[in-house]
C-alpha cells in the first residue's frame, strides 16, 4: 500500500486563518466608528446598520488590498461612502404622510435631545460638500490634511468648507434664537 506524505498545514489554510484574524481585528476596532459615521450620513438606524454591514462585507472581499493598517479607518470610510452612494442608485424613496407621524415627549433630558435634534437637523440641511468634512472633523477628529486625503480635495478647499459649514450652522442657530425670542416675548 502506498501512503501519501501529508503536509502539516497547507499554505492556503494558513492564509485564510491569517486573513480571518486580520478581519476580526479590523471589525472589532472600527465597527462602532463606522456605524456612527453611517448613522450621521443617513439618519436612520436600520439603514446605517445595513450600510455598515455592506461596508464590512466589501472590506472582507478586498482585505488583501489594505496594505497600511494605519489607513484602515479612511479605507473603510471610503467604502462606506461608496455604499451610501450605491443606495441612491437603487433606492426609490417612500413618502410619508405627516398626519401619520406621532410626536412624543422625551422625558427629563428632553431639552438636550431637542438641542441635539436641532443641531443634527442643521447639519443634515447643509449641502453634502459642507456636511461631509464637518462630520469627519467632529465625529472622527480628522485633521484638515486627513479630510483632504479622504475626500480627494485640496486642504485649503477643506478648510474653507469647514469654515463655511460652521458659519452656516452658527447663523441658523442665531436666527432660530431670535425667532424664539420674538415668539416668547
Amino acid at each position: 500500500m502506498f501512503l501519501r506524505k501529508q503536509s502539516p498545514s497547507p499554505p492556503v489554510n494558513t492564509d485564510m486563518i491569517s486573513k480571518q484574524k486580520r478581519y476580526e481585528t479590523l471589525v472589532q476596532a472600527m465597527h462602532s466608528d463606522i456605524y456612527r459615521y453611517a448613522y450621521w450620513l443617513v439618519g436612520n438606524k436600520a439603514i446605517a446598520e445595513d450600510i455598515t454591514q455592506e461596508t464590512f462585507l466589501r472590506a472582507w472581499k478586498s482585505l488583501d488590498s489594505l496594505n497600511d493598517e494605519k489607513a484602515a479607518k479612511s479605507w473603510l470610510i471610503t467604502i462606506l461612502r461608496r455604499e451610501n452612494a450605491r443606495r441612491f442608485e437603487r433606492k426609490q424613496f417612500d413618502l410619508v404622510d405627516m398626519d401619520d407621524v406621532a410626536l412624543c415627549d422625551g422625558g427629563p433630558d428632553h431639552d438636550t435631545q431637542l438641542e441635539h435634534q436641532e443641531l443634527h437637523k442643521l447639519m443634515s440641511g447643509l449641502s453634502e460638500e459642507y456636511r461631509e468634512p464637518l462630520i469627519l472633523q467632529i465625529m472622527f477628529g480628522f485633521s484638515g490634511d486627513e479630510i483632504a486625503a479622504q475626500l480627494t480635495l485640496n486642504k485649503n478647499t477643506v478648510m474653507t468648507r469647514l469654515f463655511r459649514a460652521r458659519n452656516q450652522i452658527k447663523e441658523a442657530l442665531e436666527s432660530s434664537e431670535k425667532t424664539r425670542g420674538r415668539n416668547n416675548g
